[in-house]
């Protein structure tokens, strides 16, 4: 019988903390979607950043600050997190692929 409060104790606890990571995470992604905003003036430096380690640097810059400049928003990182900004990312050229680093 202690053995079985012991274990439903356990348990309850254990998903009290799982519980307190899922919400952590999911505030820490919020804020991480809402950094991304980058006002017009500031996407030259924004796509410095993310082209940085770039093979073709001038052309990654010249096609993220067209990104930027229509969108407000450049993804954190060097790549990838495209999807933080959701206009960034659905941004083709015309032969349909995408046009943002």
């Amino acid at each position: 019988m202690a053995i079985s409060k012991v274990l439903i104790a356990s348990i309850i606890v254990s998903l009290l903390v799982l519980h307190l990571v899922e919400a952590d995470e999911l505030t820490a992604s919020t804020n991480v979607s809402q950094s991304t905003y980058v006002p017009r003036s500031g996407c030259t430096e924004a796509c410095a950043l993310r082209c940085r380690l770039a093979s073709r640097e001038k052309m990654c810059k010249r096609a993220c600050g067209t990104c930027c400049y229509r969108c407000s928003c450049v993804p954190p990182g060097t790549s990838g997190n495209q999807a933080l900004c959701p206009c960034y990312y659905n941004m083709t050229t015309h032969g349909g692929r995408r046009k943002c680093p």
